[in-house]
């Protein structure tokens, strides 16, 4: 019996030892594992995404007639004009052409001279 009570005791005095008020310590101790795994996540994922989006729009905002492109459905195509939304692209094997909307350009094959003519 004194054995148990010897166990309480000492339980009792490490609980004293080890308590903390609950102050700010305690909550930015729980939340920084979080915090920390939301700037990597920002950092790893969305912050390139967001890069690889902007880098496609600036590409197929600076398309120009007479460019060779490729479309995600894999057809190979010379740009015959633009409007907003759509391009009409011309097929290199059979010629035909063809109406596409501007996402579903993939890549620009055209490499432009970006120095201004004088």
């Amino acid at each position: 019996m004194s054995f148990n009570l010897f166990l309480l005791e000492a339980a009792a005095t490490t609980g004293e030892a080890n308590a903390q008020p609950g102050g700010v310590g305690g909550i930015l101790g729980m939340a920084l594992p979080f915090i920390v795994m939301l700037a990597l996540m920002y950092f790893l994922i969305i912050r390139p995404q967001k890069k690889k989006e902007k880098a496609e729009k600036a590409m197929r905002d600076n398309l120009q007639v007479g460019d060779e492109i490729v479309t995600i459905g894999g057809i190979y195509g010379r740009v015959i004009s633009l409007k907003e939304d759509t391009i009409v692209i011309e097929s290199k094997s059979d010629h035909s052409k063809m109406t596409i909307a501007r996402w579903a350009m993939q890549q620009n094959l055209t490499v432009h001279d970006d120095t201004p003519s004088k």
